[in-house]
């Protein structure tokens, strides 16, 4: 006779909600592991920062044509298939970006952004907020071929995405997070009630 596990679920009057397992509920919604996700927020963070600041202290970034961000993309466009960003589509995006003239006030968006995103991390405030527009940063300069810790900063950077309620609960998302209803309260009228395990239903058979 078979005995399965019963599924990690409850039933509730709006439905069927299908739980996390352990490890995931550890690693993303339990505030023990807080402290980890502040290391790693923290390290991504100040690498934001530095980039950031960097270029907002550069003129090629922050002056009036763009000319840091508009030879970077000029770089992406000539690149050849195999030496660089190869993706046609990526590639006709840029150009489009390039030839619309959106060079100048788009340096300093991502020079700002960088910075701010980092600031974000750092203080714990809207990290999976923050995170998910660095994972969207790390991603173009990946498509554009430039390698370097991207692809690692994107991973982790979608990890914070996935522990979003507790990275940043020893920062200011401690504070900010239940002034935005987090975690929501439960209605009276849809109070959650524990799926019969497959044992108590057998025992309820033999009856």
């Amino acid at each position: 006779m078979s005995t399965q596990a019963p599924l990690h679920r409850m039933t509730t009057t709006q439905g069927t909600i299908i739980t996390n397992p352990p490890l995931a509920r550890l690693l993303f919604d339990d505030t023990r592991f807080a402290v980890v996700w502040l290391v790693i927020r923290v390290l991504i963070g100040w690498e934001w920062v530095q980039a950031g600041w960097a270029k907002l202290n550069e003129a090629a970034w922050m002056g009036p044509d763009g000319a840091g961000l508009a030879g970077f993309w000029t770089g992406i466009v000539n690149a050849k298939p195999g030496s660089g960003s190869h993706y046609d589509w990526y590639q006709g995006f840029i150009k489009f970006l390039l030839d619309a003239g959106t060079a100048p006030w788009f340096s300093k968006l991502v020079a700002f952004g960088e910075f701010f995103v980092g600031v974000a991390l750092i203080l714990g405030a809207f990290v999976g907020i923050a995170a998910f527009f660095g994972a969207l940063m790390n991603w173009n300069y990946v498509m554009a071929g430039v390698a370097s810790s991207n692809g690692l900063l994107f991973l982790f950077g979608g990890l914070l995405m996935l522990a979003w309620k507790t990275a940043g609960y020893w920062g200011l998302d401690r504070f900010i997070l239940p002034r935005l209803g987090v975690p929501w309260p439960g209605k009276s009228a849809a109070k959650p009630t524990s799926v019969p395990s497959a044992a108590a239903s057998l025992s309820g058979a033999d009856r």
